[in-house]
């Protein structure tokens, strides 16, 4: 028994030196290869029997191939696509190919055998690991929310036949930049494997603004104005229709601030627009949109009178017939725009509409003013300048006469004047308008070879007297000198045929009395209407 028991232990030992010998044996030689053991991967990618340098290259055209993935980002119903490279993802563990390298290489003796032995049963993955840059990513969304985002549509209203009825609104989307970044982040470091993926961005559900009760308030007439358009150019009543048509209906509630600009643009031909006379650094021009501007002065007016706050107002360039100084707003691209708040408790609607030539807008809301108080507005004109004329040559034939009529300049304010009971209780400056003066410019033809015609039309220009000028055109142009000449022609048809002695061929022709051409040959001023908007950018009159 004593002998059994000696020679167990020295069993034992004999058998652990063996498996130490073995496992010793195992893991130098695996330490000695120069290559990763096999059944390691980095990601999706089989490194096992590759050097170092192999598996980064593998590696590496791995991630190249990450890089051309699409991620679909999407909240609700909307979606944009983006790149790795758009959300700022990078592969941040670059050092994993040496760590695949390493492993059985690393730890003490027990702990390289256990994981050699290991790789016998399973395989080891490395991950690929990504970081994002929560700035690129959060610039990226910022860019997009257009296209991530739906507005609410406000419940609103609608007026028939005298009578408001409520429109119900809807819902809308708004992703949540920075929890929709987190989000990400999370997503690219711990879940995503490479290629493309659908990701749902963090949003949150706006109601739409605006109960029945709020809108049950909308019921009294505010404010009110029209002007007169019935003598514009058929592009002109095009657009002042199609901008009343922008803004009717519009519902503003509390706080809430309209522009006018954002309301009817664009102002081109995709905007329904068509081209008509707009002021343009002190001339009229043909714009598209021309006659908006109409539109803008036209609900100003009645936006006063509902005494809503006024938070952006330009008077035109040079003066409009439609509303008398200080009483306009220029709308000219985004450099002039009307916009007002609505400064009241109740909602407030704005009715727009066209008929017989004139053009209307109606505020509404809940009034609250006393019956008796009355709000009116009056033009004061504080100083005049008398516009210049200027006569200027063209390359058109001569004789032709074209003019763009001048504008008055003027300061001008409006009185805001405001009574009881029938009795003054206030009167204030509401604003001032300074309107250019610029000169009723003649321009005159002057193509001909005619030498004779050139030295009088120049010598009535000379004078700079409108009526002299008009005079030599009539004189000079080439209707006239035609109709001499051919005059002169028969007269010597008439001598020969008379028996009278022919002229040479070379001899001037006989002064004759000019005789006035029974066609117009000057054109008139132009009909477009004076009513423009700004300077740089076309205001549309």
């Amino acid at each position: 028994m004593k002998k059994i028991k000696l020679v167990l232990p020295i069993l034992g030992l004999v058998l652990a030196v063996t498996a130490g010998v073995s496992a010793t044996a195992i893991v130098k030689a695996d330490e000695n290869a120069e290559v990763i053991p096999q059944n390691v991967y980095i990601g999706d990618v089989s490194v096992g029997g590759m050097s170092e340098s192999d598996a980064e290259a593998a590696v590496e055209a791995a991630v190249s191939a990450y890089e051309d993935a699409t991620f679909e980002l999407s909240a609700a119903e909307n979606s944009v696509k983006a790149s790795p490279s758009d959300l700022g993802l990078s592969w941040s563990n670059k050092d994993i190919v040496k760590e695949a390298m390493n492993y059985t290489r690393t730890g003490n003796l027990l702990e390289r055998y256990k994981a050699k032995k290991d790789l016998e049963k399973e395989n080891k993955v490395f991950d690929i690991i990504y970081t994002v840059d929560t700035d690129t990513t959060k610039s990226f969304l910022e860019n997009h929310a257009k296209e991530l985002n739906q507005e609410a549509v406000n419940n609103g209203l609608t007026r028939e036949d005298g009578e408001f009825k409520i429109i119900d609104g809807q819902e809308g989307i708004e992703v949540d930049e920075d929890a929709s970044v987190e989000s990400l982040q999370k997503y690219f470091t711990e879940e995503w494997k490479g290629g493309d993926a659908a990701i749902s961005l963090v949003a949150n559900v706006v109601e739409p603004e605006g109960t029945a009760e709020e809108l049950s308030k909308v019921k009294d007439l505010l404010g009110s104005f029209s002007t007169d358009f019935s003598d514009s150019s058929a592009g002109r009543v095009a657009n002042v229709k199609n901008a009343v048509s922008k803004i009717d209906g519009t519902v503003l509630y509390p706080g809430e601030e309209f522009s006018v600009y954002e309301a009817i643009a664009p102002l081109d031909a995709s905007g329904g627009y068509e081209l008509a006379g707009a002021y343009e650094n002190g001339t009229t021009v043909e714009s598209y949109g021309g006659g908006v501007c109409q539109v803008s002065t036209t609900l100003y007016n009645a936006v006063i009178r509902a005494e809503l706050d006024i938070t952006e107002r330009y008077a035109h360039s040079m003066l409009v017939t439609y509303v008398q100084p200080s009483m306009d707003a220029a709308i000219a691209s985004n450099l002039k725009d009307l916009k007002f708040k609505n400064n009241q408790e109740a909602p407030i609607y704005i009715e727009g509409y066209c008929s017989g030539g004139i053009v209307y807008f109606n505020v509404f809301g809940q009034e609250t003013r006393p019956a008796d108080r009355q709000v009116n507005f009056v033009s004061e004109t504080v100083s005049e300048e008398e516009p210049t004329i200027q006569v200027q040559t063209t390359e058109d034939p001569i004789g032709t006469v074209t003019v763009q009529k001048a504008h008055i300049g003027k300061s001008a304010k409006l009185w805001k004047i405001v009574t009881v009971d029938g009795v003054e209780e206030s009167r204030e400056v509401f604003n001032t308008s300074k309107y250019k003066a610029t000169p009723r410019i003649i321009s005159v033809g002057m193509g001909s070879d005619n030498e004779e015609a050139i030295g009088a039309m120049n010598a009535a220009i000379a004078t700079q007297d409108e009526a002299v000028i008009r005079s030599a055109a009539a004189t000079w142009c080439s209707d006239a000198v035609a109709a001499r000449a051919a005059e002169a022609a028969a007269q010597q048809q008439q001598q020969a045929a008379s028996g009278g002695v022919e002229p040479p061929a070379d001899a001037p022709a006989a002064p004759t009395t000019p005789t006035t051409p029974t066609t117009p040959t000057t054109p008139t001023t132009p009909t477009t209407p004076d009513t423009g908007t700004g300077d740089g950018a076309a205001t549309t009159q």
